[in-house]
């Protein structure tokens, strides 16, 4: 049997990253092997990307490639091995956030992302999506509270992160079998809460 493919996702400052983890064990301690993984990175040579992705400027194309380029290496060497063993993936971000940020913040044109999709993962879509969302105030908040240099997508204005935002809504619009909307501005305990009845679903 194959394994789960669960993605976070959600603008900066939405909270996801905190849930990662956790959730992970979560599935741990029903006796599951899981894999806890990024993107862009999860590989070696995504993790270069990653750095050139999150610290240089470059051409939307240029950027929208570099971003596939990485995703099909976490593919072949992390993702795809791993499910086909039977093992759960969680993958905090994939290519919903792809649509959101080259998409909704910057603009690329939605058919050139559907077809690099489709090249590259056409055969296979996460199992669960869990897109945390909030307003924008108040991640725009969390991220100046935040004790570390920020990378140039956080340091955008605040219409492009708002643009991220509704691209992620009417992704979650479009495909509510997969994509299970959180409020980030919730509490710890009723996130968490709701995590695990969303679990139940899958499991």
């Amino acid at each position: 049997m194959k394994g789960k493919f669960i993605t976070f996702e959600g603008i900066d400052g939405a909270g996801k990253s905190t849930h990662v983890d956790w959730l992970a064990e979560r599935l741990r301690a029903c006796g599951l092997t899981v894999h806890v993984t990024r993107e862009p990175g999860g590989t070696a040579l995504g993790e270069k990307l990653r750095e050139l992705l999150l610290n240089r400027n470059m051409h939307l194309e240029t950027e929208t490639l570099l971003m596939f380029a990485a995703r099909r290496e976490h593919l072949a060497q992390v993702i795809e091995p791993a499910l086909e063993r039977g093992e759960w993936v969680v993958c905090d971000r994939f290519s919903d956030a792809t649509y959101a940020y080259q998409g909704g913040g910057r603009g690329l044109e939605r058919n050139k992302l559907r077809q690099l999709e489709h090249w590259v993962h056409g055969h296979l879509q996460p199992d669960l999506t869990l897109l945390f969302d909030l307003p924008l105030e108040v991640a725009r908040e969390r991220i100046a509270l935040a004790s570390r240099s920020l990378d140039r997508f956080e340091q955008e204005r605040a219409d492009f992160h708002e643009r991220v935002r509704q691209a992620y809504l009417e992704r979650a619009s479009a495909c509510p079998e997969r994509i299970c909307l959180i409020d980030g501005n919730d509490s710890l305990e009723n996130i968490r809460k709701r995590l695990e009845k969303t679990l139940v679903t899958i499991c």
